[in-house]
């Protein structure tokens, strides 16, 4: 019999609440019973929210600034209403009847939000005129005439169709964000524009660096939609603070205890940080006993149930106040009304690309003294306020750079590269970027690309590799995903890749990680992490998909869903290029080959001493505890990718056998020559002591007599 406690009954876990059946007590205060959808409307009707957006007294001007130019640069804040408003009124002016409007988000959560909102004020129901389109979800229909999307989506349709036909007017918006999408787009739509005249480009952000962005685009006009802002009071710390986060919940508590009423703004760097952060708070304010008035905890961060981040927007009860802890996407993608203190501990998690190691990493970074701005200004929405900033007003002015580093320069190129080759775009070193990206991170993309069969000796485009660019996906993945389709694995693969696209799987919440753990280690494989991956993948297939299911095996139903989402897609995508699915039964040789043929890469090889060594650096790493194969210390192995936290550690691993690495990437490996000695080699061959008496050979084994 199950232990007491292990089994529920369906009837309690159906709906979203089974997953919180451990949610710590700050979340069930704060999530409360009713979950609310949609935003609060503050009583006003649609027609009088959409007045009162200072947009709105410049639309006519605007339209006018759009007919008479091709392109359009628009400064407004955060909040002024161009994102909603802007691709509305262009509707109205009638922009429309030659194609539909596109309006591109670095985000997905403000792609999906904005959509829901613009399809309220526009009276259809989301995804008929108005809709969205994020990877691997579309929500869009043949009346859509607004489409909302990420500027990855729009890159991809670039693809498929380089003069964009479908559009009359396309709106980059939040560009100050300047994603590697962004950055590539901007080069493709100027050249663009001068073959279709009768196209037209607005481009928005909420920063002031509109000089930069009118001289790219051909001297373009500039539209500044001005904000309603109040003055902000910024205060600095008199030394550099030792930990941030213990400095930032210090400073909201007496921001809580001693100021005038008013909701604060916490920027943190992360999700693990962001919860840490509103249980160390939850349990001070608690310990402080409850004659205070009461604090809403809320957190927001991209991986949040959609139900759960429009709680953000609602107002606080009479005589509490709300504290909205939030990564960078409070920055500028969502606008929170009713904010007077921001505290800004000067963070974010950016992923930078190291090329001598070939891999991304998350790591925080100070943010640019733009950013700074940015943050401070979202005090000053609703009235007065004041900005706490957790640094020096020295390390303001002198250590932080004027604005953020684009993505382009920071980050790994393979999958850009593979699709601007797609579009035609064969000089790459001579593209027109806005920031050219460094020479080098550009050529090792090239080479990773060349060693994947994807490009040829002259660098262009062979025809796996464009089949490559099909898949919105990595392209070390797409490859193992066309490779499987020979080795007849395609169906397994399919699942591997998907359940590689979504993030963690497991559950494991802090009172119940031994539970957790034992549950999790019943689905390991002998083979390895991606084995172990199908293998829950298959499991759950045969519970029908069911949620309770999830719930006992600690695994987030979420992400499955997610991921059974993610391989219909790939599924459809292989269908359409009429590519085979096939299975291998329980021959799990097949599927590691094939994973072996797109990350070989990531091959690291037992090293003597300590942990293993990567094959192209010689790096040390390890296996990561959480791993199927973490005690079993196999010879050869291939990683998913490395993550460094205490150590450098491979995560998602599995078992090869060396010959395959020759067999199946021959331009990155070859036999080595027996009589040669490696460099390894020679430093561990044993050498004799000097001896000055003897012949220098004479301790040799077959110069002894007898």
């Amino acid at each position: 019999m199950p232990e007491p406690g292990e089994r529920h009954i369906a009837q309690e876990l159906r709906g979203l609440g089974y997953t919180q059946e451990a949610a710590p007590e700050w979340k069930m205060k704060t999530m409360g019973k009713g979950v609310t959808f949609g935003f609060p409307t503050r009583n006003k009707t649609m027609a009088e929210q959409r007045a009162s957006l200072p947009v709105y007294s410049l639309k006519q001007e605007l339209i006018k600034a759009v007919t008479e130019n091709q392109i359009l640069v628009v400064i407004g804040e955060t909040g002024s209403g161009k994102t909603t408003q802007m691709t509305q009124y262009m509707a109205e002016a009638g922009f429309t009847s030659k194609g539909i409007i596109g309006c591109t988000q670095p985000r997905r959560v403000a792609a999906m939000s904005v959509s829901k909102r613009v399809a309220e004020e526009f009276g259809c129901r989301l995804g008929q005129e108005v809709g969205y389109s994020i990877r691997f979800e579309d929500c869009t229909s043949p009346e859509t005439v607004i489409k909302y999307m990420t500027d990855g989506m729009l890159l991809r349709e670039c693809l498929v169709d380089t003069e964009l036909t479908r559009y009359s007017l396309i709106m980059l918006d939040e560009a100050h964000e300047r994603t590697i999408h962004t950055d590539v787009l901007f080069g493709l739509l100027k050249g663009l524009l001068k073959r279709r005249r009768d196209l037209k480009l607005i481009c928005t952000s909420a920063t002031l660096d509109a000089e930069k962005y009118s001289s790219y685009f051909l001297e373009c006009p500039i539209f500044t939609i001005p904000g309603r802002t109040f003055p902000v009071e910024v205060l600095y710390c008199k030394a550099p603070e030792t930990d941030y986060l213990d400095a930032a919940l210090i400073t909201v508590m007496q921001i809580h205890l001693s100021e005038p009423p008013g909701d604060v703004l916490l920027f943190l760097t992360g999700q693990e940080e962001i919860d840490t952060a509103c249980q160390i708070l939850y349990e001070r304010m608690k310990s402080l006993g409850n004659n205070l008035p009461e604090l809403l905890i809320l957190p927001v961060y991209s991986a949040l149930p959609s139900e759960m981040q429009t709680k953000i927007f609602e107002q606080a009860p009479p005589g509490a106040r709300k504290v909205v802890v939030a990564t960078n996407i409070a920055e500028a993608s969502l606008t929170i009304d009713g904010i007077y203190y921001v505290v800004d501990p000067g963070f974010v998690k950016q992923k930078c690309y190291n090329p001598k190691v070939g891999m991304d990493s998350l790591v925080v970074v100070p943010i640019s003294q733009a950013s700074a701005r940015q943050r401070s200004g979202r005090a000053g929405r609703t009235g007065p306020g004041k900005c706490y900033r957790l640094y020096t007003e020295a390390a303001y002015k002198n250590e932080m750079l004027p604005t953020s580093v684009p993505e382009i320069q920071r980050t790994n190129l393979g999958n850009t590269v593979l699709q601007m080759k797609a579009m035609g775009v064969n000089d790459l070193l001579n593209f027109d970027f806005m920031d050219a990206p460094p020479v080098q991170t550009l050529v090792s993309a090239m080479e990773s690309l060349f060693a994947l069969n994807a490009l040829d000796d002259e660098g262009l485009l062979t025809r796996l590799g464009r089949r490559m660019a099909e898949f919105p996906l990595e392209p070390p993945l797409s490859k193992i995903l066309i490779q499987s389709v020979d080795l007849g694995c395609s169906d397994e693969l399919l699942t591997i890749v998907a359940m590689l696209s979504v993030q963690n799987i497991w559950y494991r919440p802090k009172e119940k990680q031994a539970q957790a753990d034992s549950k999790r280690s019943k689905f390991f494989q002998p083979e390895g992490d991606h084995l172990t991956n199908l293998a829950v993948y298959q499991a759950w297939a045969n519970a029908k998909f069911s949620n309770p299911w999830c719930f006992e095996n600690f695994i987030q139903a979420r992400t499955m869903r997610r991921a059974q989402d993610v391989r219909k897609q790939l599924l459809a995508i292989m269908d359409r290029y009429k590519l085979e699915i096939s299975t291998c039964g329980k021959n799990f040789t097949k599927v590691r080959k094939a994973i072996t043929s797109g990350f070989f890469m990531h091959a690291a090889k037992k090293d003597p001493q300590e942990g293993y060594k990567t094959m192209d650096e010689g790096q040390v790493v390890y296996i990561h505890p959480s791993s199927a194969l973490f005690n079993r210390n196999p010879e050869w192995l291939i990683y998913h990718e490395l993550v460094l936290t205490t150590k450098e550690y491979m995560r998602e691993i599995v078992q090869i056998e060396p010959k395959w690495l020759i067999e199946l990437a021959p331009r990155f490996f070859q036999t080595s020559n027996p009589a040669h000695l490696s460099k390894r080699k020679r430093q561990e061959r044993i050498e004799p002591l000097y001896d000055r008496f003897n012949d220098p050979n004479a301790w040799r084994l077959s110069k002894r007599r007898g």
